[in-house]
Order: C-alpha cells, then sequence, then structure tokens
C-alpha cells in the first residue's frame, strides 16, 4: 500500500488515519498491508486479538473540535453514559457542543445492577440527575449493549427521533459506544466491519461515518478522556478489578464512627463521625476491601499499600497521583450516596447524617448525591 493511499483510508476499528511511518503513532500499519474496505491497525488487531493496546493519545482539544463541530449539523445526538460511572461519564456541558440537536440520553450496563433492581425508578433518577446537569433530552433508554437487554428500544428511539438525519454517537471511554454501534452496523447497515471494542479508554481515535441505507450515516465519535475518572488514571492492569462485568453483588458493612475501609490502595473511606451506621458498596465483585479502625489507617496503609492493601502493586502505586482528601458531610434526613468516579458508590444507610473523609487520587471525581438505589 502506498503512502498516498494509506493517507486517504482510515482504520476500519478505531477511524485513525492509516500510516506507516511511526508505530507509536495512531494508524500504524506495516507498508505491506494490502488495501481493502476494512484495513484495521497494528494496535486494533492487537486489542482484537490479543487484548493488548498500544498506547497512543489524541490531544484534548482535538476532541473537544470533533465536538463542536456538531452545533453546525443537523443530526440526532446519542449520548451513552455508564450508569456505573453516571456523574464521571455525563459529559460536561454537552449541550453547547450539540447547539439545537436534539439528545437521546442511552444509559449503558445496566446488566451491572443487582438483580430485582427497579428500573423506573433508576430511569427517574437519571432524569433528575440529567435535568441537573443542564442537559436537555428527548428521551432517556435504559439499556446493556453487552447483553442486549434494552437494545430493541435503542434502535426504535434513534429510528423514531432521527428522521432523514445524521445520527452523532457520543460519549467518554470506555462506556460502551463500539459496542452499541456494532449492534447497529450489524442490523442496519451492508458495512462488513465492525468497531474495535476493549475495555482500554481511548480505543476510537477519530470519527467514523457508518453509511445508512437512505445516504445518512451513523458517526461515531471518539470518546473523551477524563482524567477525573479512577479508570483513566490507573495502570491497565488494574482495570480488572475497578470494570466489573458480571452484577455487582453488593457488601454491606456496619460502622462505628471511627473505623476506616480501604479499597485496595486506590482509595480510603473514614466514617470521621455519625452514630452507628450501615454502608452499602457497590463496587466491582473484584475489588479487594479491608476494614480497620481510623487509628490504625495510616500505619496500615504505610506498611501493607501494594501488597495487603491491592491493588495495585507497590511498583504501580508510583505511577499515580498522590491522594487529596475529600470532607464529606452526609445531612440528616437525606438518602445519599458517596459516589467516587471509577470506582463505584457507596450507599449511606439510615438519616441520621455523618461526616465522611475520603481519600483518592488527586483529580478524581468524589461527590454526595442522592441516592441511586
Amino acid at each position: 500500500m502506498s503512502e498516498k493511499q494509506l493517507d486517504k483510508q482510515g482504520c476500519a476499528g478505531c477511524g485513525a488515519a492509516l500510516q506507516s511511518d511511526s508505530k507509536d503513532k495512531p494508524g500504524y500499519v506495516p507498508a505491506s498491508a494490502k488495501g481493502g474496505e476494512a484495513v484495521i491497525c497494528q494496535r486494533c488487531f492487537r486489542i482484537r486479538n490479543y487484548n493488548d493496546a498500544v498506547s497512543v493519545s489524541m490531544d484534548h482539544d482535538e476532541f473537544l473540535r470533533l465536538l463542536g463541530g456538531i452545533a453546525s449539523t443537523d443530526s440526532l445526538v446519542v449520548h451513552i453514559v455508564d450508569l456505573f460511572d453516571f456523574e464521571g461519564s455525563l459529559i460536561s456541558g454537552l449541550q453547547r457542543f450539540v447547539g439545537n440537536n436534539p439528545v437521546l440520553l442511552v444509559v449503558n450496563k445496566i446488566d451491572l445492577l443487582p438483580k430485582g433492581t427497579n428500573y423506573n425508578r433508576i430511569r427517574n433518577w437519571v432524569q433528575r440527575q440529567a435535568k441537573a446537569q443542564g442537559l436537555r433530552t428527548v428521551d432517556i433508554v435504559l439499556c446493556s449493549a453487552k447483553k442486549g437487554m434494552g437494545f430493541e428500544r435503542v434502535v426504535e428511539a434513534v429510528e423514531e427521533l432521527r428522521g432523514r438525519r445524521d445520527v452523532y454517537v457520543v460519549g467518554a471511554t470506555n462506556v460502551g459506544k463500539s459496542t452499541l454501534i456494532n449492534r447497529l452496523i450489524s442490523d442496519y447497515s451492508d458495512l462488513d466491519r465492525e468497531l474495535t471494542v476493549s475495555r482500554f479508554p481511548g480505543t476510537t481515535l477519530d470519527e467514523i461515518r457508518i453509511p445508512l441505507d437512505d445516504g445518512k450515516a451513523i458517526v461515531d465519535t471518539p470518546g473523551i478522556v477524563y482524567r477525573s475518572r479512577l479508570t483513566e488514571l490507573v495502570p491497565r492492569g488494574v482495570l480488572g478489578a475497578l470494570l466489573p462485568d458480571k452484577p455487582i453483588k453488593p457488601l454491606v458493612y456496619q460502622l462505628d464512627a471511627g473505623q476506616t475501609l480501604f479499597f485496595g490502595s486506590l482509595i480510603r473511606f473514614d466514617y470521621a463521625a455519625g452514630a452507628n451506621l450501615s454502608f452499602t458498596l457497590y463496587t466491582a465483585n473484584a475489588m479487594k476491601v479491608h476494614r480497620t479502625k481510623l487509628e490504625r489507617a495510616d500505619d496500615l496503609y504505610a506498611q501493607h499499600k501494594g501488597e495487603l492493601l491491592a491493588p495495585p502493586s507497590r511498583e504501580e502505586l508510583e505511577t499515580m497521583p498522590a491522594w487529596t482528601r475529600h470532607s464529606l458531610r452526609i445531612p440528616k434526613g437525606s438518602e445519599s450516596d458517596v459516589f467516587v468516579s471509577g470506582l463505584g458508590w457507596i450507599r449511606v444507610n439510615g438519616t441520621s447524617g455523618a461526616q465522611i473523609e475520603v481519600y483518592a487520587p488527586k483529580g478524581v471525581k468524589v461527590l454526595v448525591r442522592e441516592a441511586l438505589i
């Protein structure tokens, strides 16, 4: 394949412009790669076949430039968010990027919720949260792209709302955009290709247009990388402990004031003041939680971080930002979660109020919110 041919093609997996000059830049393919309809770059090949990704990145301003172009189009915007990391995956200020185009909010990964969850209540909760964030939506659909739950409703909503317009699919990294679009491709397009799907952040690297039968297109945009999500800061080997792949089995801890929970050596949760309370942990089943007394917490962490308190390992921990302390007050009479972006959330059971201190890597979003469940 000549350089000219490479320049005109985009990777069928991630959208990056194909090139054969630099292995550490997006879109690399060997110069001997053959032309065709569905050429994929070496990075996508490694993700698909070896679950391994070479580190490549796109400038954050470039992400925003791509998003900002949507306002000048006449499109339906499908914003996909991860219910497990709702506040971390909702695109901040999306309304100003999309202009007057209608927004369909698709809430993915509902298969991770505990069995017996009331989905109507979840949908109402999402509606309130989106409104509070200034996002105007024409509809909200709950689904699981991985399991196919609610997917027919997503397709119906897209058909009902798009008219004869393009469909822009937007979202943060790792929310399931490519998985969802691959299902749309298989149902509504003759295109013989799939987008690259992986658990690695930032898999889609440029805008990808998938033609539809009526001459319009589904446009997959790169995921925005938010450094306020724990999943963006940890070494890749730690993602397996953070990203659930099965329904969450909530853990309940009865705590007195003056007790601490460690989530590996990633997050520290101190119950600083309040009456005896129970706390329900909604985190990946693989996450290891260790309880101790607050007075012993500093010494325990110093001696056992990266070992008893793992993941990550001591070596991996050195690559991460230092902790920042967040002082959180749980008001009396409220039903609240303590949310940590990328980890999950801790439900405060009871309405007596509490004072909580959370230690998280600098920049990670930590907040108190209305209880989801």
